[in-house]
């Protein structure tokens, strides 16, 4: 935990002064003695800009890269610069070179590689995001390949991994983006830390547990979290009663999957008693103490995508505001493709229960979780 000091500079100076040279050194000089550096000192501007540094202990002072405000909009100072390519011009004819460049310089993590997660990176990669972090423990099967976009035959014959087989899908498209993978499950401390470095979190994933942990990752480290949901009822034989999905925009502070209903508590123990201990889960099902988990759902590319499509086109429109409505009033959007129809709504309540804990950072256990120290372990 660090002291943040923030002031304003009503003249628009944009740069810090020698009063605030002297001032941030002997509050900070009184602070470390406390708490030990480095600490932050930041100036906002008539226009809402932040200019931000850190103060260390022995005076000094060094620049901060990058200020994120995450709210109805995404805002980051200052504004990246970057060299255009080939690939971007149409893309800077649509949303001009601020933004175009503001995507090189994002890192964007992707937990799930799957029929979600796949398109989105595929699009996110295109769309010029200079460095792209992919999550997903699990294997290329035969089954996978009607909706991994990038995934061949000979993936599924020697079970490559998703994350590692998506890395070499964008390095043979050669686009410029920085990718890293981490094959291992999102509850584990090295997939924590890797994701707090990110400017953006996207969560294509299907399991109670990993949504749980990917809303409290954003919240502890201030992240915009994406979350993708496709659902589909069909009675395997043809019939199709309902072909549906979701696009939640989740920011710190607000609402979360679980004060939205997507998940519950019951839900979520649920699931992590089926990981951790079969024979006992299996014993409160029988019992009727807690509800069964649904393993295998149905998935069709076409939907996939569409999903897809909205997480990525609701972040750019984060990124670069063009919609005729306020940011605000599209925090959950439902594609109703039964019904043809699209539906959209607010914020709603903010999570009492995460609220507190946002911005909180490193800690232990880590995301204050309990079961991420298990998993550690």
């Amino acid at each position: 935990m660090k002291v943040l000091k923030i002031h304003s500079h009503p003249n628009g100076y944009r740069g810090f002064s020698a009063l605030d040279d002297a001032s941030d050194r002997e509050l900070f000089a009184a602070v470390s003695l406390k708490v030990p550096g480095p600490h932050i000192s930041a100036v906002m501007l008539p226009d809402g800009e932040i200019l931000a540094r850190l103060v260390m202990d022995d005076g000094t002072f060094r620049a901060v890269d990058r200020v994120a405000v995450v709210g109805d909009d995404l805002v980051f100072w200052p504004d990246p610069l970057a060299a255009a390519n080939d690939f971007d011009q149409r893309h800077r004819q649509v949303f001009g070179d601020r933004t175009t460049n503001l995507l090189r310089a994002l890192t964007v993590a992707v937990v799930g590689i799957s029929g979600t997660g796949s398109p989105t990176v595929e699009m996110l990669a295109r769309l010029g995001v200079g460095r792209i972090l992919l999550i997903d423990p699990d294997v290329v099967e035969g089954r996978n390949l009607n909706r991994i976009w990038g995934s061949t035959r000979s993936d599924a014959e020697v079970g490559a991994n998703k994350a590692l087989m998506m890395r070499g899908h964008l390095d043979r498209m050669g686009l410029g983006t920085d990718v890293v993978d981490f094959q291992g499950r999102v509850d584990t401390v090295e997939a924590i830390q890797l994701i707090s470095i990110a400017d953006v979190l996207i969560g294509c994933v299907d399991s109670l547990e990993g949504r749980d942990t990917l809303n409290r990752v954003a919240t502890f480290y201030t992240l915009p979290y994406l979350d993708i949901g496709v659902r589909l009822d069909a009675d395997g034989q043809g019939g199709v009663a309902s072909v549906s999905a979701a696009v939640h925009y989740l920011q710190p502070g607000g609402a979360s999957l679980k004060s939205r209903g997507v998940y519950s508590d019951e839900g979520l123990r649920a699931e992590y008693l089926k990981r951790t201990d079969q024979p006992f889960y299996e014993d409160q099902v029988r019992r009727g103490y807690i509800r069964g988990v649904r393993v295998d759902s149905p998935a069709v590319i076409s939907v996939n995508t569409l999903a897809a499509a909205s997480a990525v086109n609701e972040l750019l429109a984060r990124l670069h505001p063009f919609r005729t409505v306020n940011n605000a009033d599209v925090a959950v959007q439902k594609l109703l493709l039964t019904h043809g129809r699209t539906i959209h709504r607010g914020d709603g309540d903010p999570d009492l229960e995460l609220a507190p804990l946002v911005g909180r950072g490193d800690c232990t256990p880590p995301i204050g979780c309990g079961r991420i120290e298990t998993a550690a372990a």
